[in-house]
């Protein structure tokens, strides 16, 4: 399936204008909607490219800036240590409740575009993992899907550093898929053992897949990169989008 050239919006966030690309499936009809969080670096080209390939396997992508309040619309941060410091430090700054309004934002949006079928799910990768997380406590999250999420295991997200996560997964409601990297020492065996059982005695719907893989395995840029984990986990993840918005 083609892909139209990636376009953007700016959502209305109490926070302000929240800078967000769009990627869209090239062909008549509607499609579900799903929006893609990035890790502590913005849009790069890794999740440009993520984000290509899940609107080819039919979906609206929805990419906000996760620091919007803090930074031009669409930039994006370099994979070096300025880079990490400063993703790092704007996870802390941003305050729990504007990471929440800005999932609230993308999900009003997917129900009145014209592009899409009113179905959503999101998906995110490392702090993006906790952000999918967290918007899929949003009823109209029919699926979610985490990669490596961090800082669910220590309630650490947002400024304060003491988010409320694990003690909301009962409003979590749609299907989740869960996938950890055994070698990942942001979230180590401990940190995985609390989530899996903090979902498993709420009811949660959720499958769990640990391999063995790096923080950011999933990144084609890097030597932490595993191509064919990516190919096996990103076809799962499509797979589980598809069974549930489709």
């Amino acid at each position: 399936m083609r892909i139209e050239p990636v376009s953007s919006v700016s959502l209305t966030t109490p926070k302000g204008p929240m800078h967000t690309w769009l990627f869209r499936p090239q062909g008549p009809g509607k499609y579900p909607g799903v929006v893609l969080f990035a890790e502590i670096y913005q849009m790069t080209e890794p999740i440009a490219r993520t984000a290509t390939m899940l609107a080819g396997h039919g979906f609206v992508v929805a990419v906000p800036d996760v620091y919007h309040e803090f930074t031009e619309p669409g930039e994006a941060f370099n994979y070096d240590k300025p880079g990490t410091d400063r993703g790092n430090e704007l996870k802390t700054t941003k305050t729990l409740a504007s990471y929440d309004a800005d999932a609230r934002a993308v999900i009003d949006f997917f129900r009145t575009d014209e592009g899409c079928t009113g179905r959503i799910g999101s998906i995110g990768i490392c702090l993006g993992g906790h952000l999918a997380f967290r918007a899929a406590m949003n009823k109209e999250v029919e699926a979610c899907v985490c990669f490596y999420a961090t800082d669910i295991h220590k309630g650490s997200l947002g400024k304060g550093m003491a988010d409320d996560s694990l003690a909301r997964v009962p409003e979590i409601k749609g299907q989740l898929m869960m996938i950890w990297g055994r070698q990942d020492p942001h979230v180590p065996v401990e940190g995985r053992r609390l989530i899996y059982d903090t979902l498993t005695e709420a009811g949660t719907n959720f499958s769990w897949h640990e391999v063995n893989g790096e923080h950011a395995f999933m990144r084609d840029i890097g030597h932490r990169y595993d191509p064919a984990l990516a190919l096996m986990l990103n076809s799962m993840a499509c797979q589980k989008l598809a069974e549930c918005l489709k």
